[in-house]
């Protein structure tokens, strides 16, 4: 069981305040859902669980099992099992996604590593996100579309094997059929490996394929009203004014 506990988390980035107060807690077996306006600091959420130097933590803690993550760096936090599959994915440069993917897994198996093993996976997983078999000798994320780009993210959570995901956006730029493949794909993962997952959506889309268990509303920093799936009917009928206004 692990768990990722976020306490009374102030997180600001040039002097302006983007988290207030926000709490959370996810375990494993569980798939949070955040959902909220744009510019309510979701995407700030995930950076800075991922320790994103740019964002400045003001107050709170953030804890992964009993380890308190606020001054670790971004590998070290990688190294503990949480995995950021980004809204934005950046382009490396010169690095093949083959040589990218084999590096990593290298660092984090030591003399565990198997190229075998890691060949047979990568192949296998490529097939299973219909990604055209050239994708390992491309350069990362160069020249991708939106949902290569996507799809690369979630090729890289199956071969990292991560037990914390955070998944942020996962759905922009993908079209309907690419949308199916990578949540069904998520979740055949999920069911594997009993992972803790918190997703950040605008849209109930991607939720019909990644059934959250939990979901929050997020309006100016923080959660402000919590349920089950059914609340995500409730905003794509009323939308998030009524909320906005109680906030303000």
């Amino acid at each position: 069981m692990h768990i990722l506990k976020i306490e009374h988390l102030t997180v600001s980035v040039n002097d302006k305040l983007i988290l207030n107060d926000f709490s959370l807690e996810i375990k494993s077996g569980e798939i949070h859902a955040i959902m909220g306006p744009n510019g309510t600091g979701k995407s700030t959420l995930s950076k800075v669980i991922m320790g994103d130097p740019t964002y400045k933590i003001i107050n709170g803690s953030i804890y992964y099992d009993d380890v308190l993550l606020n001054d670790l760096t971004t590998d070290e936090r990688a190294r503990l099992g949480i995995f950021l599959g980004m809204q934005m994915p950046l382009e490396l440069e010169g690095v093949t996604n083959a040589d990218f993917l084999r590096t990593a897994l290298h660092i984090k198996e030591g003399t565990n590593f198997k190229l075998f093993n890691f060949i047979k996976k990568l192949d296998n997983t490529i097939e299973k996100l219909h990604m055209h078999k050239d994708i390992v000798h491309r350069v990362v994320n160069k020249d991708f579309s939106g949902g290569e780009r996507k799809k690369n993210e979630i090729l890289q959570m199956y071969l990292l094997e991560p037990n914390m995901v955070i998944l942020d956006e996962i759905d922009s730029g993908l079209d309907v059929d690419s949308l199916k493949i990578v949540g069904d794909t998520v979740m055949e993962y999920y069911h594997q490996e009993k992972l803790g997952i918190l997703l950040i959506t605008h849209y109930q889309r991607l939720l019909d394929y990644i059934k959250p268990d939990f979901v929050h509303i997020m309006i100016n920093g923080k959660i402000v009203k919590s349920g089950d799936s059914s609340l995500v009917s409730k905003i794509e009928e009323s939308g998030y004014n009524q909320l906005i206004n109680e906030n303000n």
